[in-house]
């Protein structure tokens, strides 16, 4: 692929280089084109938020059922492998790879072939995933031990039994894949956003159900069939809104067809990449299962960890990353270089606007959080320390995290797959290598941290690589931004632990305190927070100003 030679340098606006009479013009569309992404990141992130606070009241429903003890470990661990196996072969493997494909060629005017390649792979995923979820049914006793390496008998016999419920998950997470990367090429992310809302509310209702039909100890069973009910509501939904997009489903299979052998040649590194990003998820359980003395807690420690980490990464990052895909891939299919280039360090810089503040926040009131959104029923204190140390550590990778998600699909959107594969092979053995050395002595903090290692590693390598590939990241204006807002966040920091201090004192510990306590601290460190940077005049903090004020 051709590069531009033309660099633009930090700090200097898209648009604001001299290309003569139409300069003007094609900043105000520079400035219409942020404002359009800046909304549609502004309703994701808000959807998004709604959806990670259900997912918050679900947890605190299986908490209040199940604890952390040996019914959620296995859940944790049963549900670990169809959602590997979802990444390398179903949603999130597709749509990267698809995306590109399909806006480049509406790019082309060719609607009529984008049309028959998103309806072979929607056939062709129904069929490959209905074959590997039969296959997987049959093999789960055997696959299954060697991902709960420190399980035998009966606990092993559950974690097998629950994986054979949630399997068939995979089929219907596949064909969600291609149906929402048709509807991000158009633009559409309301219904994909709330689409996990419901998710969500269908596996609490159905836990509240149908629990008591089990008998005792087998209620986990509940949980996993709500899962199943609740992906495939959130199947029909996104399926729904293609109604309003030009796309009809056609009844074509062209697996010859050389745009789908492009999305597979496109997939088999996106798959590599992000089944190593996943097998993260999964060396965290293995090493979890074999932590001394809390073997069968640690799993659903670093789960419960991981669900409260991933509510401010997916009302955010998740959001810019998502929102941001299709305009990459249209820039990348036009060659425009410098609006790419410029597009991606605005967003970097707005993911560290947002994420360092909240990885700040969690790391002075990791326990606290903890203790509000699960501490009720059989989650005890002793459960509270467990999942808080995980928090504290998961927190270091929140804002790395946030940039390895962007830069990922940065290099997707320039159908350049294998960077980010080799990257993710790094992140994995760096992963595995900082858990085998640190799982014995420091238990769940040490597996914690080798994630948080891996991230920052792995997003390093990242921007050296396209910094080569696009001439530039604005690098000195993501530097300075990013030193101001860490200045900000330890303020934010100092702040809310604080006033929690004193209100927790004064308050006492019941639920409404509690939630009383840190929302003022969370409330009155957001504002403090917010002074600082239009203090110290960060310009993407007046950005998201006017977003939401629009």
């Amino acid at each position: 692929m051709t590069e531009r030679t033309d660099r633009v340098e930090p700090g200097i606006a898209i648009g604001a280089a001299d290309y003569g009479p139409d300069s003007t013009a094609m900043e105000e569309e520079v400035v219409e084109r942020e404002r359009r992404l800046g909304r549609s990141t502004a309703f994701f992130s808000i959807a998004t938020g709604l959806s990670r606070v259900a997912g918050l009241v679900r947890e605190i429903f299986a908490a209040s059922y199940f604890g952390v003890g040996i019914q959620m470990s296995a859940f944790t661990i049963a549900f670990l492998v169809p959602n590997l196996v979802r990444s390398l072969f179903a949603d999130a493997a597709l749509q990267a790879a698809f995306v590109p494909v399909f806006t480049e060629q509406l790019e082309r005017g060719r609607k009529i072939e984008a049309f028959r390649l998103a309806s072979t792979l929607i056939f062709a995923a129904t069929l490959v995933l209905g074959l590997i979820t039969a296959l997987f049914i049959l093999l789960a006793p055997w696959v299954m031990p060697l991902f709960a390496p420190g399980y035998s008998g009966a606990e092993l016999d559950l974690t097998v039994s629950l994986s054979r419920v949630l399997f068939p998950i995979l089929i219907m997470l596949g064909v969600s894949g291609i149906v929402v990367g048709v509807l991000n090429s158009y633009n559409r992310f309301g219904v994909f956003a709330i689409a996990p809302f419901f998710w969500n509310v269908a596996i609490v209702a159905v836990l509240v159900g149908l629990a008591p039909a089990f008998p005792s100890g087998d209620e986990i069973y509940a949980y996993a069939i709500g899962v199943v009910v609740g992906t495939a509501l959130q199947l029909a939904m996104v399926a729904y809104d293609l109604r309003n997009t030009p796309f009809r489903l056609r009844r074509v299979f062209e697996w010859r067809s050389g745009l789908v052998k492009r999305v597979l040649l496109l997939m088999l590194p996106v798959t590599i990449s992000l089944g190593l990003i996943n097998f993260n998820l999964a060396i965290n359980g293995i090493f979890g299962s074999l932590v001394p003395g809390e073997g069968e807690d640690a799993p659903a420690a670093i789960d419960k960890a991981f669900r409260i980490y991933m509510l401010p990464q997916g009302m955010f990052s998740v959001a810019v990353a998502t929102v941001v895909f299709p305009t990459l891939a249209r820039f990348a299919a036009r060659r425009d270089f410098d609006d790419l280039r410029s597009t991606v360090a605005n967003g970097m810089r707005m993911i560290l606007l947002v994420l360092v503040p909240a990885a700040s926040a969690i790391l002075v009131l990791s326990e606290p959080m903890v203790r509000l959104v699960y501490q009720r029923g059989d989650f005890s204190a002793a459960d509270t320390d467990l999942v808080a140390t995980a928090l504290f550590w998961f927190a270091f990778s929140l804002p790395f995290n946030g940039l390895f998600l962007l830069l990922t699909r940065t290099f997707f959107s320039l159908q350049r797959p294998w960077v980010p594969t080799a990257i993710s092979a790094l992140n994995l053995l760096v992963t595995a290598g900082v858990s085998a050395a640190l799982y014995k002595p420091f238990g769940v903090a040490g597996i914690v941290s080798a994630t948080a290692l891996a991230t920052l590693a792995s997003v390093i390598a990242q921007m050296i690589v396209l910094r080569g590939q696009l001439n530039g990241i604005e690098l000195g204006s993501l530097l300075d931004g990013a030193i101001r807002i860490s200045v900000a966040s330890l303020v934010l920091a100092a702040v809310s632990w604080g006033i929690w201090d004193v209100l927790d004192d004064a308050v006492g510990r019941g639920t409404i305190a509690q939630i009383v306590s840190l929302g003022i601290a969370l409330l009155v460190g957001a504002a403090v927070y917010l002074g600082a940077v239009l203090a110290m005049r960060v310009p993407e903090a007046k950005q998201l100003l006017g977003v939401l004020r629009r």
